[in-house]
Formats: structure tokens, sequence, C-alpha cells
């Protein structure tokens, strides 16, 4: 404002920013009417201009190219996650589009801003060294190590790197990329502050010094600076001093042409287009090294990285030599003195907190064992398995530690989202309403959800499948009942019918009555009353058999519920995991009744809720539906109805992590080298194995789920059986009255005859005893007198009882 009262100034050059001057221009008409040549980077964004200074011209770049050139070179490298670090001055304050046109061009390289570090102006803060140690040391707890210096002053640049590396975030494994208003100024810093800055990566704009007005400006430029400032080693000018000296000398050139000193035609034609001064926006992309610095590569926004610049009619151009930008950094010194690509994060140094589900339902994917001497766990399955496959495929090793977790699907990503947990590994769905919170790896399985029913077998191919038709108990009744009926239409047929007499005729009869293709007579009526209810239920037994067979014959393994309409029609009760999604995919997508859904926690527990009609169905995710299949197959279970895609199964990171990256590279090489596969076979060929002596025990169930019982034909038989006995006992009353007299001789005769026999018997028995009860005499008689009186006494107690044993049979034989 002092210099615009001052008739004699001509134009304004420095480090004025427009905002800056837009507010001197309030209280002062006459800056606006001053050509104000500005040496900031700029916002080119025409809303921020004011139209109260026409001839306000910026020489600096726009900011939006050094944000293109830093995501450029994060994306060069591959780095997921950057943070941020910033000064607040006039424009990150007054234009917050900066900062998201950086995010936005990080996204473009597949890169996101995981922390943001602002610090106010040095001049503001009253211990900048402690407030610097302090945020640092805040970052150095994170495990982000790509640090992005977006916007500084060259006295904030040194102290962050001077704090950084007293506090080891200049080691091996950190990357740090700095500015170009930083870069920029390198050839006028002590060796200090380049010692601080080993390894660091930055770009400054480039310009042309082989020419001969810079050699030339180069030559005055450093004498003067000598003669001013002894004692600074490094006298070559910045990019700075030459934008400053070319604005000078072309104002003066304006200053003569123009007549009675008046600039109206400067801004128009001598300096700009659209307000910027022209100038290459090509970068020098530079590796603090050493004393110094070496340039690697050039940088462009049209033609990205090259080795080669050449000049051709006086406009940059990036030689197309080099196509390959993969071979421009070939060799970088980093922090730490490594030639290695940073990983940009140190999840090598600390060990990782991963979540694993200890109470899923499917043990096969996820099992958690715990020892008993120290309670440790021991943690197998398919989902470790591929996560372990995975972590082997990594460039770097990843130290991590199994955490079980005892809570549902849902809560284990909620902790991931929250960064209690590192990561969580399992049989994990990948479904919409996780994916906004937490990030996925590539899925290592396909799924879909499933619904597995009872099936309906097919018979047709068995050798004894005709007895299916019928139960063992109806085929035990009907042999006895008709055998039965048989036996009494012979024993009332027998005496009239010569056809009958024979027992050979009755087992004949037995055969021919059931297909009606019997020839002989029936000539009785008691014998026809007891036939006729017999052979209807034969002819109804035999169309129930023919039935029965057939439905067995012809039937295909077919499903006991076609679909989930017919399930929600009915109201049936379904089954699912508790601890998954599917309890919510099933209210909310499929629309089932809360009320419906039971809440399974265990494979094997599925079955016995099938058995006991607790479940009509149930809903599995596809791979946990190939497990259940592959073991309970042999039970009768089928997939049924339609299947409903779904994302897969895949490992969770935390938003915005370079791990999943990682694994998901390795996960998808696994993929395509056939090993995710070849565990899969190996886990299902296990359950297979250990399928088959279950299913040696399960064949023989189930066999008759078709088959006819005899509840259905218990009134018929009990009809029939009624008949055949009330006729049988109408015969035997007959055949006793005319017969009684046959009957009684032959009774008599029998009696004598026993009689007879009797006596003879007794007499036999009598003459034994006899003989025995002289032998027993004898033999006592002849007993020395040199026994023990202990003998004796036996002996003399002995003798009584056989003697009374003799009399008592004497006296029964002569009774």
């Amino acid at each position: 404002m002092d210099l615009s009262q001052c008739n004699q100034v001509q134009a304004i050059i420095g480090t004025i920013r427009h905002n800056e001057a837009t507010l001197a221009s309030e209280f002062s008409d006459t800056i606006n009417t001053i050509p104000i040549m500005s040496l900031t980077s700029f916002s080119a964004r025409p809303e921020l201009l004011s139209p109260r200074l026409p001839h306000f011209i910026q020489l600096g770049d726009d900011i939006s190219l050094h944000i293109q050139c830093i995501s450029a070179i994060v994306g060069e490298f591959g780095w997921k996650k950057v943070t941020v670090i910033y000064e607040l001055n006039n424009d990150f304050s007054s234009d917050p589009g900066i900062l998201l046109s950086l995010s936005y061009s990080l996204k473009l390289v597949g890169s996101d801003i995981d922390n943001h570090l602002v610090f106010p102006s040095l001049s503001t803060l009253p211990d900048p060294k402690t407030t610097i140690e302090n945020e640092l040391n805040k970052l150095k707890r994170m495990s982000n190590r790509v640090y992005l210096i977006v916007h500084s002053s060259l006295e904030l640049a040194s102290m962050l790197c001077e704090k950084a590396k007293q506090i080891g975030l200049m080691e091996k494994g950190s990357v740090w990329i700095i500015p170009n208003e930083v870069a920029g100024l390198l050839d006028s810093v002590n060796s200090s502050v380049i010692f601080n800055m080993q390894g660091v990566v930055g770009f400054k704009t480039h310009f042309i010094e082989k020419s001969g007005a810079f050699r030339q400006f180069k030559f005055k430029f450093q004498r003067k600076f000598a003669l001013e400032y002894p004692e600074e080693d490094n006298i070559n000018p910045s990019i700075f001093a030459l934008q400053t000296y070319d604005a000078t000398k072309a104002i003066a050139k304006a200053a003569n042409k123009s007549s009675q000193g008046k600039f109206e035609r400067l801004s128009g034609k001598t300096f700009s287009k659209n307000g910027q001064l022209l100038q290459s926006p090509t970068f020098n992309i530079i590796n603090v090294i050493g004393k110094s610095y070496r340039e690697m590569a050039f940088w462009s926004p049209a033609l990205g990285f090259s080795k080669n610049i050449v000049s051709h009619n006086k406009v940059m151009e990036i030689s197309t030599n080099n196509d390959d930008s993969n071979g421009v950094f070939k060799t970088v010194y980093w922090p730490g003195e490594s030639q290695s690509v940073p990983k940009g994060h140190n999840n090598e140094e600390r060990t990782l907190k991963i979540a694993i589900p200890s109470n899923g339902a499917f043990t096969q994917f996820v099992n958690v064992e715990y020892d008993q001497g120290n309670n440790e766990p021991t943690v197998t399955g398919f989902s470790i398995s591929i996560f372990e496959a995975a972590v082997k495929r990594l460039p770097y090793i990843l130290n991590y530690t199994f955490f079980p977790f005892n809570g549902s699907y849902d809560e284990m990503v909620d902790h991931v989202y929250n960064k209690t947990l590192d990561a969580a590994v399992g049989d994990t769905s990948i479904v919409a309403y996780r994916y906004h919170l937490v990030e996925f790896s590539q899925p290592y399985i396909e799924s879909g959800l499933h619904m597995v029913v009872t099936e309906q077998p097919a018979k047709s191919k068995e050798t004894w499948m005709f007895l299916a038709a019928f139960t063992k108990e109806m085929w035990l009744m009907m042999t006895a009942m008709h055998v039965f009926v048989g036996f009494v239409i012979w024993l009332i047929e027998r005496e009239v019918n010569e056809d009958l007499r024979g027992f050979g005729s009755m087992l004949w009869f037995l055969v021919t009555v059931l297909f009606y293709a019997h020839r002989e007579p029936i000539r009785r009526p008691l014998a026809q009353v007891v036939l006729t209810p017999w052979l209807f239920a034969i002819f109804i037994v035999t169309n129930s058999f023919t039935a029965s067979l057939t439905s067995i014959t012809i039937s295909q393994v077919k499903p006991s519920v076609l679909d989930i309409q017919t399930l929600k029609e009915r109201n049936s009760p379904i089954g699912c995991d508790g601890n998954s999604f599917i309890v919510k995919y099933l209210t909310v997508v499929l629309k089932f009744k809360p009320e419906n859904i039971r809440k399974i926690n265990s494979m094997s527990d599925y079955p016995a809720a099938f058995d006991n009609k607790e479940i009509e169905a149930a809903f599995f995710v596809a791979p946990h539906a190939k497990v259940f299949l592959a073991k309970y197959s042999c039970k009768g279970f089928i997939k049924a109805g339609n299947t409903y895609r779904l994302g897969g199964f895949g490992f969770v990171f935390p938003k915005g992590s370079s791990l999943a990256s990682d694994i998901s590279e390795a996960l998808l090489s696994m993929i395509e080298s056939g090993e995710t596969e070849q565990l899969e076979k190996e886990m299902l060929d296990g359950i297979e194995n250990g399928r088959k002596a279950n299913c040696s025990d399960l064949k023989s169930k189930g066999k008759n789920n078709t088959s006819i019982g005899l509840l259905p034909y218990l009134g018929l038989f009990s009809i029939c059986s009624t008949i055949a006995i009330l006729g049988l006992s109408c015969y035997m009353i007959c055949w006793l009255v005319k017969n009684v007299e046959t009957l009684t001789s032959h009774t008599v005769l029998t009696l004598t005859q026993v009689w007879r026999i009797w006596r003879w018997t007794t007499n036999i028995f009598g003459r034994c005893c006899s003989k025995l009860q002289s032998r027993i005499m004898r033999r006592v008689s002849s007993c020395t007198e040199t026994r023990n009186a202990e003998e004796n006494v036996t002996n003399s107690q002995q003798i009584p009882v056989v003697v009374e044993l003799v009399d008592t049979v004497l006296a029964a034989h002569a009774s």
C-alpha cells in the first residue's frame, strides 16, 4: 500500500498472494492500476480471482500441477495410503478445493489419504520444534509411513525432517516427498538441511540451463551474490531468482516501449495468457543424496515421466524415446540408505492382531482348539490355510497373531472398522452393508445363498426294491392271514372237495387265489363266507402294492420343498447360522417372518432339526452348503430353489489398508496357480472320507419312507380274521356233533390203553426200588467197626434216611 502511493512505482514484484492484494485494494484504489507480479504458486480457479485486480499476474506454477505431480509419484511406486502434511496459509485456508483435488488425484492412482497433519504458520507457534516433535510422535504410532509435504515453507520442512530423523521416521521403510517451494530452494540451503533430508524425493520447476541468456544471468547473479553474501557456500540461482529476473527484465522492456510510463497493455499482451505467464509445466524429479541432490527424471501433465527432455522451437517437450516409465526410477536412495522401494507401512515392525470367529457353525473353515496345558489356542481350517498361504507370497515378513473372537460376524467386522482389531480372517461373506465399513480382500472362494431340504430318494435300482412297497410288519401280517384263511377253507372243504383233500392242494390253492386263478370249486357255503372278504382284501392289497411299486420305480431324486415361495405360504420353519448375516438377509431381502427362523449354531445340529421336524429347510452360503452336503448327503439332503448370488468369502481389513491390496494380489496369484482349488479339494476329500462310516450306518434308514404300513389295512384284516375264526369255530362244533359216538369210542379205547401203560410202568418201577433197597442194606452191614465215632454217627444218621426213602417208594408202589 505504501509503494502504491509512490508515483515512481510502476510495478510490484514479490511473494504477494492474490487474497493479500485483494485486501489491500479495498483500502487503496491505486493498487488496482499497478501491475503486480506474484511469484507464488496459485490455484487456477477463476471464481477466486477478484475483478478489482485486472493487472494481477501470477508467475508461479498452478498448484493443481503440483498435486498431479505428487499423485503421479505416489502412483508410480504403488503406495495405497499416504499421510498429508501441509502448512496453513492464505491459499490453504481459503480454498478447501485444493485438498479435495489432492484426494481425487490420489484416488485416480489407487491411493487414499490416511492421516492429515496440519501446522499453522511457524510465527504463531510459541515453541515450533516441540509442537512438531509431538505431532510426529503421534504419526509414529500409526502404521502409514508415506509422508507428503504438499505445502510448506522451507523453514517448516527443515524442522520436520530434522525432528523426523531424531525420532526414527527417517529410517528404512519411510517415504518423504517435498513440494516445489522446498525442492526449488535446496540450492540455497546449508549442509545440515541436506543431511536431515537424506533419501527425500521431491520435484521442482524445470528451466533450461544451457541457453546463453541463462548463462549470462547466472554469471551476473553469482558475482553479485558472492559480493553481498561471502559467507554462503552455494551461490547458484534458484527458479524463483530466475522468475524474478525475467519479470523485472520484461517490465523494463515494456516500460521503454510504452508512452508516458503507462502499462495498460502490459498484462494483456506482454506477460499473460488468461492471466498466467507462459512457461513450461515441466518438473524435475529429484532425490536428495550425499551433499546435494540428483535429478532422476522429468514429469509433465501431458506425457508423464521420462528420462530425457529436448527443446524444439522454444517449447519443452518430453522425448518419446522412453515409452516405459518403469525404467525411470531404477535407482532411488530412500531414507535409511535403502535402495528397495518402501512398502509404505510398518506392518513388518509390529505384530498384527487378527480376529478369527471362534464360534462359527462350520469348523471346517475355522476351528479353534485350546491346549489343556497352557490354554493356548490352536487354529486350523480351510480359511486359515488360505490366509497363511497368501502371507507366504507377500514380499515382506508379516508378523501377526490370531485372536479368537466370540461374537457374531457383524460384531467382528465392527471391531475392525473401529480399529480395535487389525484384521479378521475366516469365512466372512462380502455383503453390501459391510463393504462401506471395512475393506475386503479379493474373494478367495465364490459364494451364494442355497436352500437345502430333504430329498425323495430313487429306489428303482435296488435289488429287493419290490419289498419296499410294504413295511416288514405288513408283509408278516399278510403272510399269516393268507395261510390262516387258506387253512380254514381247506379244513372245511377237504371232506367234500376232492381237489382240496391233500396238503399240497392247499398250498397250491394259497398261491392261485392271490391271482384269482384258482380252479378248485368251493362247494360249502361256510367256506365261501370265509373266502369272500379275503378275496376283497387281496384285491385292495394287490392294487396298493402295484401303485406303491410303480411310484418307487418311476420316482427320481426330488426335493421335499420346491421353492422359497412354498415355505413362505406354509409358514414353514427354516434354519440358518445364527451368527451370520443370513438371518438379516432372510428377513430383509427374502421377506421371511422372524418367528419362522430357527438359529442353529452347529453344522451337526441340522440333521437332528430335520428329523425332529423343527425345520423344513436350511439356508447356507454356497461354501457351507457344499461342506454340509459332502458330509450329510447320505441322510437324504438336496439343494432346492434358486441360488442367490453373493460376494464370496474375503478377509477383512480397515478402510484403506495397504495390507488388503497385498493380500488380494497374493490371493489372485493363488487362484491362478490352482492352489486355492487344491486346498478346497483337500478339505472336501477329508469330509468325504469321514462320511463313509456314518453313511454305512445310515444307509438302511429312510428306505421305508414311502412304504405302506399295516395301519391302513388293520380294519380290513380284523374283519377277515374274525370271519375266519367264526367259520373255523362253526366247523369244529358241527364236526364234534356229527362224530360224537366215534369220538367217544376212540376216547374210551385211548384211556384204556393209557391205563395199561400206567400199570406196567408202576410194576417195573416197584421192582427196581426193591432191588435198590436190598443193595443198600448189604452195603451198610459191610461197614467195618474201625470207623471213628464221627463216621459212625454220620452213618447212623444216614441209614434211617435211606430206609425211610425206600419205605416211601414201596408205599407208593403198593398204592
